[in-house]
């Protein structure tokens, strides 16, 4: 029985995890390259790659479950295309009750299609996310000639993105330790004006804190050798069983894409 796991790269060995990194990253940008040339309406190609998409989670023992739940938060942002169905061209399907704003077919099938790509397109993500370490994911990058500065501006926001957290915590905790109230005192609410002066200041202790921390972790970067570029201890070597099974899922995308044009 196959045992599904968490989103984390660490957790299982399949054949997707074992894949090379630059092809898993060439196969990923792929699909969400054929995903987003796919024409409006075409439907059956939507649901022929989200069963891709599930059946590259079952074989990386992935839940599909947790896959389509994490694939949920790009709804707020596929949604702004929900102007279309009011603006786009007849023939129209009906009116709004109270507004009157006509209900254009041809919009709702381009709002229901981009919904569709976008959220097949953060699922191709994720399993790439999920089946990768993320600092085999950067070293992926680097060999494939992306840019260097943005490698690194990559790496760094992962990196510092949590310890900027936690400085905010304590900062937080700071602030909470001394504003206590004794015991018996009535709480009084403070003034918007008085929360916004407060935040303000911790905003800017933050920046000051993260500046001069950055300072001292550049130096020490480069007191042990940083040279712009991730390093691997033990690169892994490429190979035409990678490339093969890498093809798959590329050639079911493509051949989808061809037969919805094509029809």
């Amino acid at each position: 029985m196959i045992q599904l796991q968490h989103l984390n790269p660490t957790e299982a060995d399949t054949a997707l995890h074992r894949l090379d990194p630059r092809v898993k990253l060439i196969v990923a940008l792929s699909l969400i390259l054929i995903t987003g040339l796919m024409p409006s309406g075409a439907f059956g190609a939507y649901i022929a790659l989200f069963a891709l998409m599930m059946a590259e989670a079952i074989i990386a023992r992935v839940s599909p479950v947790l896959v389509v739940a994490r694939s949920l938060a790009v709804l707020p942002f596929s949604l702004a295309a929900v102007t279309l169905i009011f603006t786009g061209p007849e023939p129209y399907l009906a009116a709004l009750p109270v507004t009157g704003w006509p209900i254009s077919e041809p919009g709702l099938v381009q709002c229901v299609s981009i919904v569709f790509k976008s959220l097949i397109s953060v699922q191709a993500a994720i399993l790439l996310i999920a089946t990768t370490h993320f600092t085999t994911l950067l070293w992926a990058m680097s060999s494939l000639r992306i840019p260097g500065v943005l490698v690194a501006i990559i790496s760094f926001m992962y990196r510092y993105l949590f310890l900027l957290a936690d400085e905010a915590a304590r900062l937080s905790r700071a602030r909470d330790s001394r504003s206590a109230v004794p015991a018996g005192s009535p709480v009084t609410a403070r003034s918007l004006i008085f929360r916004a002066r407060t935040t303000g200041r911790m905003i800017g202790s933050l920046l000051v804190r993260a500046f001069e921390r950055s300072e001292r972790v550049y130096n020490a970067m480069l007191s042990r050798g940083y040279t712009g570029a991730p390093m691997q201890i033990d690169p892994p070597q490429l190979c035409p069983r990678d490339v093969l099974i890498g093809l798959i899922p590329v050639l079911i995308a493509a051949s989808l894409l061809a037969i919805s044009l094509i029809i």
